[in-house]
């Protein structure tokens, strides 16, 4: 199954969401888009919540979330059952959160990521998958938080 991702932002994630859309655009990915695009306040909760429902209802198996500072929305996201948020701020962040917690949300903040760092953060997403190994005994206990 190839990978399908959705991405969503508030008024703070504008411009970095749309350098991630394109970027991933160009490498041939497709992006369904819950975000917003004036800078008019809205509330992140209810962004991120668009993304954690499509997820749960398996419409899409990655999302991505953009805020100022990653921080609220990774907060938001991991509220929901069945996700894995992660705030990346580097490759070697991005690549451990797939490879060894099987994140399926990243967060990023566009007031502390550069364009330039994003990219790095995004391929080593992408390109990465869980290990497994003695990595799924540890997500299994993270997942038992939920119940």
């Amino acid at each position: 199954m190839s990978k399908q991702y959705c991405i969503a932002n508030d008024h703070a994630g504008i411009n970095l969401k749309k350098y991630i859309v394109d970027y991933m655009s160009s490498k041939g990915y497709q992006l369904f888009d819950f975000g917003v695009n004036q800078t008019a306040s809205v509330d992140y909760p209810d962004f991120a919540s668009k993304v954690c429902i499509a997820l749960q209802k398996k419409e899409f198996q990655y999302g991505i979330l953009i805020c100022g500072s990653g921080i609220g929305m990774s907060i938001s996201a991991n509220k929901f059952k069945g996700i894995r948020a992660t705030i990346a701020r580097d490759y070697y962040d991005a690549y451990m959160a797939k490879a060894h917690n099987d994140a399926n949300v990243l967060c990023l903040g566009e007031r502390v990521t550069g364009n330039g760092t994003a990219q790095s953060i995004i391929d080593a997403w992408i390109s990465s998958d869980f290990l497994g190994d003695r990595h799924t005994k540890r997500v299994d206990k993270i997942m038992g938080l939920e119940q």
